[in-house]
């Protein structure tokens, strides 16, 4: 059986290849360079451990039967983000429906809530943390997708594109009506979330001008899920082909 080390040298597409002519080990392979990043959209997306490595566990199979549709028009990496953030979407989807107000804004997550981190200990930020995920569920399964995408994995808005297979101008307007929701939601976390600074914020809506393309920023990873439904498991192929 191969190790990791043994594809070392072998493209992402060179591996779908591979799956797609019977080699047992290089699906595995693949999970094992990307199932972080595809686990913390997925957690990212559906605020659920549990659900999110669901979640990855379906995309992976799927993209273990799909790999000989792939045709090279976009990266594998691209190609494995869209079927999780599809498989995200199709659970996120049969959710209850979520009551949202709109409003106007622009502000990015990070710029929400930055002041507040930067000092704050460890445990403050895992429950800002918490509450920022809390308040994502709120959102339309789309407009959770994009930011998750945009704001918490720093991924270019044409990149993100090419993930949700829409137009770039449609994850800019769903970022946007999404941090817009969020607002509301998160205000109280900063360290000036006063009354006051609540009505100087909405005094700003009323008059900042159209939304402005977030900055590209770096990928994060979150490490994959150790509980008993941690994608790895499908190394070598789990699914039927």
């Amino acid at each position: 059986m191969a190790d990791g080390g043994s594809y070392g040298d072998v493209s992402d597409q060179d591996l779908l290849a591979r799956r797609v002519e019977g080699d047992p080990d290089a699906f595995g392979e693949l999970v094992r360079r990307h199932r972080d990043r595809l686990w913390a959209v997925a957690l990212r997306t559906l605020g659920d451990r549990e659900e999110a490595a669901d979640a990855v566990q379906d995309a992976l199979v799927s993209a273990y039967r799909a790999a000989h549709t792939f045709r090279g028009q976009s990266a594998v990496t691209t190609w494995l983000h869209r079927i999780t953030v599809n498989a995200c979407l199709d659970r996120a989807r049969k959710a209850a429906a979520r009551k949202t107000a709109p409003v106007d804004d622009t502000e990015r997550l990070e710029q929400l809530l930055e002041p507040a981190e930067s000092a704050s200990a460890p445990a403050e930020r895992n429950d800002l943390h918490r509450q920022l995920i809390e308040a994502m569920g709120t959102l339309p399964p789309d407009q959770r997708a994009a930011l998750v995408l945009v704001d918490m994995q720093g991924y270019p808005v044409a990149e993100a594109a090419r993930i949700l297979d829409v137009p770039t101008g449609t994850v800019k307007s769903r970022c946007a009506r999404g941090r817009a929701r969020l607002l509301p939601l998160l205000t109280h976390l900063r360290p000036d979330g006063t009354p006051e600074s609540r009505k100087q914020d909405a005094g700003r809506n009323r008059t900042q001008g159209p939304p402005v393309p977030p900055a590209a920023g770096q990928h994060q990873k979150d490490p994959p899920d150790p509980g008993s439904n941690d994608p790895a498991a499908v190394k070598g192929g789990g699914g039927r082909a």
